[in-house]
């Protein structure tokens, strides 16, 4: 599934876009591929389990181009009307894969249940087990690189996509196993058991993908590892007394961090002005990706106003 928190970056952003529209690219290739190839191999054996391939492919094909829709949409560099840029279309578009997702497994579930009441035998086992260990091979090479993206920018986007072509490569196996033992055994129950398992897979990738797109739009805070590291490196740094109203978000590629430094209250205006940019400047080599707002304070909470 996805990951269940936003990722520190350590990539150009120039490197992170060309990774991520290659991705995206590629993912809609293998898509286009695997349908053919499983559309092919449904109308030969008949087998709901290979329809349900069919259909979670499809779907991968839809995800997919919303993903590089959104992706083009996401490294749009910020404007007038966007300040803080255009990176929550990610995660728009990952709430949209959910709800695709999750349609798809209701609809294969109906498929499964209509089956069971008209029950027929598969046919040409053989062409259904080819095409997916076929869809195997294709999907695990889409996937290893997948992670590579993800391990490199982050993105949300191809994370989510990464998810549907995770459930794609354990659907493919399971249909190639459940086709053969279903022709073999003679027994379509075993057909329509895989096709099910399927239905429930697909339906816990589209909750895990929605819980995290939702996140990245209202705005939760960073991994608590992360947070812990900004106020490491902040308290860490000479003169500063304190430390407080840490806010973090994410959107895209970019972490949006901003908070409060405690200073000496004597200390002049200028001195104050080269701490802060001191204090920026410490916190972007950490996180390249991140916008910094800081606020330079007099006193902490709990001080007094005089010393």
């Amino acid at each position: 599934m996805v990951d269940a928190d936003p990722v520190s970056l350590n990539v150009a952003p120039e490197t992170a876009s060309r990774l991520m529209r290659w991705a995206s690219i590629a993912s809609m290739t293998v898509a286009t591929v695997l349908i053919a190839a499983k559309t092919a191999a449904w109308l030969i054996t008949d087998s709901v389990s290979m329809l349900s391939s069919l259909i979670d492919s499809a779907l991968d094909l839809v995800s997919s181009l919303i993903t590089f829709v959104a992706i083009r949409q996401a490294l749009v560099p910020a404007d007038e009307d966007h300040r803080f840029g255009h990176g929550k279309a990610e995660a728009l578009a990952g709430v949209a894969q959910a709800g695709f997702i999750a349609a798809s497994a209701g609809g294969l579930v109906l498929t499964v249940i209509d089956r069971f009441l008209h029950p027929r035998p598969i046919q040409e086992e053989f062409v259904g087990t080819l095409v997916s260990a076929f869809a195997v091979v294709l999907t695990l090479v889409l996937m290893l690189f997948q992670n590579h993206v993800v391990r490199r920018t982050g993105s949300l986007a191809i994370s989510a996509d990464r998810a549907h072509y995770t459930t794609d490569f354990v659907n493919n196996i399971a249909v190639g196993i459940g086709i053969y033992l279903s022709s073999r055994l003679g027994e379509p129950m075993i057909d329509l058991a895989v096709a099910l398992g399927v239905a429930g897979y697909l339906a816990t990738g589209a909750w895990s993908i929605g819980r995290v797109s939702i996140d990245v739009l209202m705005d939760r805070e960073l991994p608590a590892e992360d947070r812990q590291k900004i106020l490491d490196i902040v308290t860490g740094h000479p003169g500063v007394r304190n430390v407080h109203d840490l806010r973090t978000r994410s959107a895209g590629l970019t972490q949006f961090i901003q908070l409060h430094v405690v200073l000496h209250p004597t200390m002049s205006l200028g001195r104050a002005h080269v701490m802060g940019d001191s204090v920026e400047a410490a916190i972007r080599e950490a996180f390249p990706q991140a916008e910094v707002i800081l606020h330079v304070d007099p006193y902490a909470d709990d001080e007094p106003l005089t010393e």
